[in-house]
């Protein structure tokens, strides 16, 4: 069987669908092992949180979990990972590396279901206050070892200044700014997903305007649920607000009822949209315990909070002054022969599977401005790029290829508007 032959029957081998749901959740553990102002381990003992994790956990069930407020230490992140994930016969959670620069004592750490995810790589973006942590999974789909295709997700978790001080505002401002920079320098649209404690009390704010409006698409972040406004203590955000779950305090929790929206889970637009293999599942964000009936009340006050079953919804209680988040993501990593095509695409031909030359033509429904055509590697790295103009609604152009490397890559033809089609493609 001559090679071209082989290439054939392996695209259309794997043209079968490989598509999964991640379960994705943020949590402020209220200082998980580390004793900080009141919370110590006769208001915050860490053997009953332990417990309370085990009750919150199985009912969530999640693959993808990020915490803040865990302290700074491997044996506090082991302990969370033995004594409260893999238990009961579960043995598939592994965690990421610890980092504490910014802060000594108290950071973030990220967990992940191993038979279904792989930590390719991580790194920090330091602030004055704490560590803003990128991780990087990719999707471990059976077919990996045969394809090297996968769908990557970067997951960035924060806990922001808190405080609502004018210097508390400016710091957070700062924090959210480092980051954004941080994205704006790598310059490339990615499966971004950002949680974490935000102690925002509006989406006015600039920290969160910075998330939000910022100068460059590619990078900007999106409220899933489009709940954008002033949080705090409104009414109108009752069903949304995350903290606190408390009216009274033996000294550590917080114990100003629930009015405050301060635990966030933002996507990219590549999340949005699915353009990238992953994509957020509509109607899927929730705070879990929030039933909308107790604002500025705690949790399990009257009127019965019905939304988790009870032992839940006192371990939610008792756990954390905050509640978590959760969103459904949808992995579609499907190898055909189209994969994204919006609007101003009527049709695309090219070379498939591609050996020295990639030769394409586009038909577009309207004539664009301008457009762009970039080739893009599995790993999200741009090996080519050039901007075009053309006096009509069709295009053709040829790409040289020599010096690629065998293997799987895309072609991805974007105009000013943002619209975009994505093709997969072999180079063999």
């Amino acid at each position: 069987m001559n090679r071209f032959l082989t290439i054939v029957l392996l695209l259309i081998s794997f043209s079968l669908s490989a598509q999964d749901t991640l379960i994705m959740m943020h949590y402020n553990l209220l200082n998980y092992g580390n004793d900080y102002g009141g919370c110590d381990q006769s208001t915050n003992y860490l053997g009953d949180k332990d417990e309370y994790l085990k009750t919150i956990i199985p009912y969530i069930n999640p693959d993808i979990l990020t915490v803040n407020e865990i302290d700074c230490s491997s044996t506090i992140a082991d302990r969370l990972l033995d004594n409260t994930l893999n238990v009961n016969g579960i043995s598939h959670f592994q965690r990421a590396e610890q980092t504490c620069y910014s802060t000594p004592w108290i950071g973030n750490m990220l967990y992940y279901n191993s038979t279904k995810l792989g930590l390719h790589s991580q790194d920090v973006v330091t602030t004055n206050i704490r560590d803003i942590n990128l991780y990087k999974l990719y999707y471990n789909s059976s077919d990996l070892p045969v394809t090297n295709d996968t769908a990557f997700i970067i997951c960035i978790c924060t806990h922001l200044k808190a405080g609502s001080y004018p210097e508390n505002l400016v710091e957070r401002a700062d924090e959210t700014s480092r980051l954004m920079n941080y994205l704006d320098d790598i310059g490339i649209a990615d499966n971004y997903i950002f949680s974490g404690d935000f102690n925002t009390r509006s989406s006015s704010e600039e920290s969160f305007q910075n998330l939000v409006n910022h100068s460059n698409p590619d990078i900007r972040f999106y409220d899933p649920i489009n709940q954008l406004g002033t949080w705090h203590d409104n009414s109108s955000y009752k069903n949304i607000h995350t903290q606190s779950t408390h009216t009274s305090t033996n000294g550590c929790p917080s114990s100003g009822g629930l009015d405050d929206r301060y635990d966030f889970i933002l996507i990219s637009d590549n999340i949005k949209t699915g353009i990238d293999n992953v994509e957020y599942l509509d109607d899927s964000y929730q705070a879990i315990g929030q039933d909308g009936e107790h604002f500025n009340g705690a949790l399990n006050s009257s009127p019965a909070n019905t939304s988790v079953p009870a032992d839940v919804l006192e371990a939610l209680y008792r756990m954390s002054d905050h509640l978590p988040i959760v969103i459904n993501l949808k992995v579609d990593k499907t190898l055909s022969i189209e994969e994204i095509q919006k609007d101003n695409f009527a049709d695309i031909s090219f070379t498939n599977p591609v050996n020295r030359n990639l030769s394409f033509s586009i038909k577009f429904k309207t004539k664009p401005e301008n457009f762009k055509v970039e080739v893009i590697s599995l790993l999200g790295k741009q090996i080519y790029s050039q901007n075009f103009n053309t006096s009509g609604i069709n295009f053709k152009n040829t790409i040289s290829l020599n010096n690629l490397k065998k293997g799987f890559y895309f072609l991805r033809i974007s105009d000013g508007n943002r619209r975009c089609l994505v093709k997969k493609f072999v180079k063999y």
